[in-house]
């Protein structure tokens, strides 16, 4: 008899349950789109290691017998040396020195700016997982004997040769000519940058030509030994580096550590996810109002029979039973079109961010948009099931 009451008025029935589908594919949509972005930023921190501290130059403010004074630290090799010491930092797996340069590249008459130009070790293949997609990355032979050979991302490739392969080639940076000895696996943008449009050579062979000894290192990426002991990693870097690198007690520099990075951002997405659910809910709850709304009014327009099925001898129970059906097949039915619509919608990009479903947002969507039908529809259901027979058969 439900099932045949919301046949009667299928327009109505199908605009009723549109609430519901609507609201159900706005939370998992939502969601999904959440824990994609997620999904995303998490892949990004990782690119650059889940288990490494990156120690950086900065400044210091303090107060002087002349006032507010400035220092400025630099990072050296002695600084590298230093943080090797097995002995002061157990947790350090290794230690990598970076400076970071400008260069023009020029192969034949193609010309092209790397935003990125890197001298380092062999150790930064691991540390910022770096591998090559083809040829190989630079060893630490290369860095002793100075070698003028360097390691290109794919963009810089791309700008330089084209479809031909780049491997053996030489290429001149600021006129200088270096051969290219690996290609590096590409890894796309980070948000901010391109991480493929950059250029890797020896630290020894970038200090001597590029950049020069004088100014310092631009980074020190410290790789810890395991996820676990990332914070004492951290710690150990900070105790040592302190002494020689602080004014007034105030180490200037600065540390950042990549799994603080990456909790704080998992943090930030989750409070982002759960906004976004809670917005989508709204449209939950406006189905539900209309739900109730629909169902008074089939309460309204079936008075008669409502009287007739009394006088006949049915029960308050049976009428209960026969308008809360209605109202919670409604929902059902809305809800199955909702997780259909949610799913569909969830296999294309959303402002960028391909969204990444949640089976827990789908089933609790489905279940609440059953529950606010279930809750919404009581009232009318109730209401239809006291009324008097008698004043139910005179109504109209």
């Amino acid at each position: 008899m439900a099932v045949q009451g919301l046949l009667s008025n299928r327009l109505r029935s199908l605009l009723t349950m549109l609430g519901i589908t609507i609201g159900v594919a706005a939370v998992i949509i939502l969601v999904a789109v959440g824990h994609g972005s997620q999904v995303a930023v998490q892949k990004q921190i990782e690119g650059l290691g889940t288990n490494v501290v990156t120690i950086m130059p900065g400044f210091s403010f303090g107060r002087g017998s002349g006032g507010f004074q400035s220092s400025f630290t630099q990072l050296t090799l002695k600084d590298v040396k230093s943080l090797e010491d097995k002995n002061a930092a157990p947790d350090i797996k290794s230690v990598t020195p970076v400076v970071n340069g400008s260069v023009t590249a020029a192969f034949g008459s193609a010309s092209y700016s790397p935003s990125q130009f890197v001298g380092t070790t062999a150790s930064y293949e691991e540390a910022r997982k770096a591998p090559v997609e083809a040829g190989t990355f630079i060893t630490a032979q290369d860095e002793s004997q100075h070698a003028r050979v360097v390691v290109l991302g794919e963009t810089v490739v791309e700008n330089l040769f084209g479809n031909q392969n780049p491997l053996g080639q030489t290429i001149k940076l600021n006129g200088i000519g270096f051969q290219v000895i690996g290609v590096l696996v590409p890894k796309g943008t980070n948000g901010i940058q391109d991480q493929d449009d950059i250029a890797i050579a020896p630290l020894t062979t970038t200090q001597d030509l590029i950049t020069g000894v004088t100014g310092g290192l631009g980074q020190i990426i410290v790789e810890a030994t395991k996820s676990s002991t990332v914070n004492a990693a951290a710690q150990e870097a900070t105790d040592i580096l302190t002494p020689g690198h602080s004014s007034d007690g105030q180490a200037n520099f600065r540390v950042l550590n990549q799994a603080s990075l990456l909790q704080t951002s998992a943090s930030s997405n989750h409070v982002f996810t759960v906004l976004l659910a809670a917005v989508a809910a709204i449209s939950l709850l406006v189905g539900g109002i209309g739900v109730m709304n629909i169902m008074l009014v089939t309460v309204t327009e079936r008075t008669r029979e409502i009287g007739i099925r009394k006088a006949l001898g049915a029960r308050r129970s049976d009428i209960l039973g026969q308008f809360l059906t209605e109202a919670v097949l409604l929902s059902i039915f809305g809800g199955i079109a909702g997780v259909g619509a949610g799913l569909i919608g969830s296999r294309f990009k959303i402002v960028g961010v391909q969204p990444a479903v949640e089976l827990y947002s789908v089933l609790l969507a489905l279940g609440v948009g059953v529950a606010v039908g279930l809750f919404f529809g009581i009232y009318p259901a109730n209401r239809a099931a006291v009324l008097r027979p008698i004043e139910a058969l005179r109504y109209e």
